[in-house]
This record gives structure tokens, C-alpha cells and sequence, in this order.
């Protein structure tokens, strides 16, 4: 696409044409080119056919798990009842995906309109993240058929699950309804849209209301099995507000790795506004994040002085527990901290990843590694494994078809404008 964009072909980023005819759906879904342009431009790009190799190993593997049953693809057991599709696929997407609800309340009711360029890469970055979660949870439990059982003919309000199920459920819409300004826009429905824009403060308060309780909610999970986790990673008075503090830095600097690949890799499909104003944002966003981090590691701390745990921080749990610290808090305020001072949204960048990549060891440490600490420990089966990386691509793809087309990282253009 970059060839074809330098060759002055231009993609369809515009309601109308220049000669005034309106475009096609086929014509949107081309990007504006014609149908042999187009496929040539997915055969050159070779990312694309890695995703082919990966979707040729790993889509089977999920048929096949749906036909047998999780036994033949994870090692699970009553000591390990969740592996990687909920260890990585929902514990980790979701604080993650915490992006939406805070750019929302920050451009919708906080009236800091100078973050709409971002808004929507936000928005569905959370959108996605979300839905994604959910794909991990169905293929961990199967039978998604039978998903209206448990959340509208068997409830269980006093289950945490329930509460965590109905929260991403409802959330789920609210993002949907959020991102979907984008849709109408796209394909022409100016009354949808506007409909929504006259909802905008009551989604986004509704999101700022159900994100935030279902974030606690998945830390709260743990209660329900104390001294499983490592004392480290668990504590009963915090547990909750681990994960929803957490989820703010890991949100922001989400957003700020996708708009870097977005910045490298997808430049041709920004607008002029987007890429003036990356660079100002990212460093506003790593501000965000560090004040987020700062105050994870003084709950982390007064966690463990509150549990009187000192003593476990001697022994080589306690060590792995201080490298999570070490690189994953403490690492990541010093780069951001160094990068705001200096104005570097280079290193911006690079304390955003380590606090990506901090709270996914974090997460990962809690749901899995930690995670029957006094047992024995559980390496995930290799199918498990390949299903995980399939479902990723398949979120990878999913957001680069979105990106490409509807307008998230342009402003959609009016007849007038076009």
C-alpha cells in the first residue's frame, strides 16, 4: 500500500468521489483500488503470509479442540483449571484493553478535545480487546451456544463470575455502540450517527461505571482461592484494587505502542492531524501512565507491609516478585519519567512497551506461574499454546481490517470536503 500511495493512488478515505458518484461497498472494502491492485498489495506484504501459516496450524487445532474437548489440547486439571486462554486471553486483554473508557472520559467529559485524534484508536483498542477476551473464555469453557445459560436462566448474583460476565457483556455493547460512529460514517448513515453522537456522555459514563467495577471484579476472582497464589501476588484487601489500578497504565500504554506500530507501518492511512499531534499525545499519555504506575507500586508495597510478607521476599520467589518489580514498575517510571523531562517520545515509547510487557508478566505471574506456588508446576500444553498465538493473529488481523478502513486514523471527508 505504501508503493501504491507514493505512486499517487490514493485510498478511499471520503464519502464521495472526486468526479461527485458515490463509492461502492466493494470499492470501501478495496480501499478505493481496483480488485487486481488490491490483491497485489496483500501478496507483497509479507506479514500477511506469516498470518497464512499460522491460520493453516492453528485454525484446525481450534476445530479440533471443539470436537474432542479441552482435554486434548491443555493440560488441565482440578489443581490447574485454567491455563493460557484465560491466563493470557482474558487476564491480560482486558486491563489492556482499559483504553477505551479512560480516552472517553477524557475527550467526553473532561473536554480535553485536544486527545480526539486518538479517541478512537482508543475506543477500539478497547472494543477488541474486550471481544477477544471473550473469544479466549469460549474456547477455554466451549459450547458458546450455551452462553445465555449461565448469565439469563441460571443467575448467580452473589458469584464474582457472574458479576465479571454480565460487566464485559454490557461493556462489551457500550464499546460497540462507541466505535460504531465510525461504522455509520463509513458506510453513509449520518442518522446513526448522529444518534449515537446524542448518547455519547451516557456511554461514556456508563463505561466509566462498568469498566472500572469489572476490572476490581477480575482481582476479586482470587478470593476465591486463598493461598493458592503466592502471597506476593495475592492479598485479600487488595487483591481488587491491583488490577484496577494496574489496568490505568496498562490502557495508556497500550495505546501508545498500537499508534507506534500504527505511526510505522500504516502511515499512508493517517491524516495529516493524527501525525501532527502523535508525538504531543504520547508524551501526555506516558504523563498518565507514570502517575497510574506510581501508584500501583505504593499499593504493591503497603500490600506487602499490610500482610507482613518481608520475609517471603528472601527466598526465590521473592526474588522473581522483585524482578517483576524491578523491570515491569519501576524500569518503566524511570524510561517514562526520563522521557517526559527530555520530551522524548522515543523513550515515551519504549517505557510504554516495558509497562506492556510488565503487566503481562504481572497477570501471568498471578493466574499461572504463581498459581499453585506450593504444588508443582504447570507448562502448558504445546496445542495450547499455538491456539493462543491463532486467536492472537486472528485480533491482529481483525484490528489491521478495521484500521484500514473505516475512519479511525482519518477524518472521514463530506461532500463538501471531498
Amino acid at each position: 500500500m505504501k508503493k501504491l500511495a507514493a505512486n499517487g493512488i490514493k485510498p478511499h478515505d471520503a464519502e464521495m468521489k472526486a468526479d461527485g458518484r458515490k463509492f461502492s461497498l466493494m470499492e470501501k472494502l478495496l480501499l478505493g483500488l481496483t480488485l487486481d491492485q488490491y490483491v497485489q498489495q496483500v501478496i507483497r506484504n509479507k506479514f500477511n503470509w506469516l498470518l497464512a501459516l499460522i491460520f493453516v496450524v492453528g485454525i484446525p487445532l481450534i476445530i479440533y479442540r471443539f470436537i474432542f474437548g479441552l482435554g486434548v489440547v491443555t493440560h488441565s486439571s482440578y489443581d490447574y483449571p485454567w491455563g493460557l486462554f484465560l491466563g493470557f486471553g482474558l487476564f491480560c486483554m482486558v486491563p489492556l484493553s482499559a483504553s477505551g473508557f479512560m480516552l472517553g472520559t477524557t475527550v467526553e467529559i473532561f473536554g480535553r478535545h485536544d486527545f480526539e485524534p486518538i479517541e478512537r484508536l482508543a475506543l477500539l483498542n478497547g472494543l477488541l480487546g474486550y471481544f477477544f477476551a471473550v473469544v479466549y473464555l469460549l474456547v477455554d469453557l466451549g459450547q458458546p451456544w450455551r452462553l445465555a445459560y449461565p448469565m439469563v436462566y441460571s443467575f448467580g448474583p452473589a458469584a464474582v463470575l457472574f458479576l465479571v460476565g454480565w460487566h464485559v457483556a454490557t461493556y462489551l455493547s457500550v464499546q460497540v455502540a462507541e466505535v460504531s460512529t465510525a461504522f455509520f460514517e463509513w458506510i453513509g448513515f449520518r442518522r446513526g450517527y448522529e444518534f449515537i453522537r446524542k448518547g455519547t456522555i451516557g456511554l461514556t459514563v456508563s463505561g466509566i461505571i462498568l469498566s472500572t467495577l469489572h476490572q476490581g471484579a477480575l482481582g476479586a476472582l482470587f478470593v476465591y482461592a486463598p493461598g493458592k497464589v503466592h502471597p506476593l501476588w495475592y492479598s485479600a484487601s487488595f487483591q481488587w484494587i491491583h488490577f484496577f489500578v494496574s489496568s490505568i497504565p496498562a490502557g495508556l500504554c497500550m495505546v501508545i505502542c498500537v499508534s507506534t506500530v500504527v505511526i510505522y507501518t500504516m502511515k499512508w492511512r493517517c491524516d495529516q492531524r493524527f501525525i501532527d499531534s502523535l508525538d504531543r499525545i504520547t508524551i501526555s499519555l506516558a504523563k498518565g501512565a507514570s502517575m497510574g504506575l506510581f501508584t500501583y507500586l505504593f499499593i504493591k508495597l503497603l500490600a506487602v507491609a499490610h500482610d507482613n510478607e518481608w520475609a517471603y521476599l528472601a527466598t526465590g520467589w521473592g526474588a522473581w516478585w522483585l524482578f517483576e518489580m524491578f523491570f515491569g514498575v519501576i524500569l518503566a517510571l524511570i524510561v517514562l519519567g526520563v522521557g517526559i523531562h527530555h520530551k522524548s517520545v522515543a523513550l515515551c515509547r519504549l517505557g510504554a512497551l516495558i509497562t506492556v510487557l510488565g503487566i503481562l508478566l504481572n497477570r501471568l505471574n498471578t493466574a499461572l506461574i504463581a498459581f499453585n506456588w506450593n504444588l508443582y508446576p504447570e507448562i502448558p500444553h504445546i496445542f495450547e499454546v499455538i491456539i493462543s498465538i491463532t486467536i492472537f493473529a486472528i485480533y491482529v488481523t481483525t484490528y489491521r481490517f478495521i484500521l484500514n478502513r473505516l475512519p479511525i486514523l482519518y477524518q472521514f471527508k463530506s461532500r463538501a470536503e471531498a
